[in-house]
């Protein structure tokens, strides 16, 4: 089968704040490694026949937890079955899980090869973004040149959600994300598309400058100025910030008079990348006449 191409990302990250993303909904390659972080092997291999209705040709398998009985470190292989899994039980550190998953690729080479992480938010909980960051570069290099797809899942939890916000690009990392800021975009694209155009057309700008700002309650033209080579005026910039507002990703300060200010110290860079990626992947948000005019 082939291997599914993923334009222009290394990985393929897949987001839910529903539980854990589907990572195995799609075609894979010849060679399948498949690293969990919060699903038992036994649980995981049952799976894939509920989720892609067929087990791979091929599968190389990574425990990096206890859910799997009998957990203790070790590599089995069942020729039969064209299976080969790893038991590395827990407590594990991110080096013991790189050379896990990377002493299966022996058996991949000049095979076409996915991997597949389900699911990485225990890792972002447990060793923190630095970790998870420095594993998925050395992933990258170890891989090389090899044919490979990567498809990571990650649940958005509370305890990690701006971990996964500063591990991976809303835009070129994340192929699709399930979470509830959807259904706020949509009511504002309903209710007033022309700030739901905003918007969508100028939030990675409009995010640059709230971090930026050192103010706690700027006017719309106070985040204006701290822009290089903007692409929002002053104005439009205000009516993506009043959007932002009604998606509840900041506030405003009520105790003025005159031009509104906003208030940056509600502001929730987790849920603000949310709504970039959703924004960004979803292509009924992403595209189509919104009401947005240019200045």
């Amino acid at each position: 089968m082939p291997v599914p191409t993923q334009s222009g990302r290394e990985y393929a990250v897949r987001v839910s704040d529903r539980g854990r993303p589907s990572v195995r909904d799609g075609e894979v390659g010849e060679q399948v490694i498949s690293l969990l972080f919060g699903t038992g092997i036994e649980e995981w291999r049952r799976g894939w026949r509920r989720t892609a209705g067929t087990l791979p040709d091929r599968e190389a398998i990574v425990s990096a937890s206890d859910l799997t009985r009998g957990a203790a470190t070790a590599t089995q292989v069942v020729p039969d079955r064209g299976l080969a899994y790893t038991v590395l039980g827990a407590p594990v550190d991110v080096e013991q899980i790189l050379e896990a998953v990377t002493g299966h690729f022996v058996e991949a080479r000049d095979l076409e090869l996915t991997v597949i992480i389900d699911d990485i938010e225990p890792l972002l909980a447990e060793h923190g973004r630095d970790a998870v960051s420095e594993f998925l570069d050395e992933l990258r290099v170890r891989l090389g040149d090899c044919q490979s797809t990567v498809v990571i899942g990650c649940s958005f939890t509370e305890r990690t959600a701006s971990s996964v916000a500063s591990v991976f690009d809303p835009v070129h990392d994340v192929e699709r994300i399930e979470h509830s800021v959807a259904a706020a975009l949509e009511r504002l694209r309903g209710e007033d598309p022309t700030t739901f155009g905003y918007v969508r057309r100028h939030w990675a700008e409009a995010r640059t400058g709230i971090e930026r700002c050192e103010r706690n309650y700027p006017q719309a033209k106070q985040v204006h100025a701290v822009l290089s080579e903007p692409e929002t005026t002053p104005r439009t910039l205000g009516t993506a910030l009043s959007g932002l507002v009604s998606l509840g990703v900041l506030d405003t300060w009520s105790e003025t008079v005159g031009p509104t200010r906003y208030d940056l110290t509600a502001y929730k860079p987790a849920r603000m990348w949310a709504v970039g990626a959703t924004l960004a992947t979803a292509a009924d948000l992403a595209d189509g006449d919104d009401g947005s005019v240019d200045d």
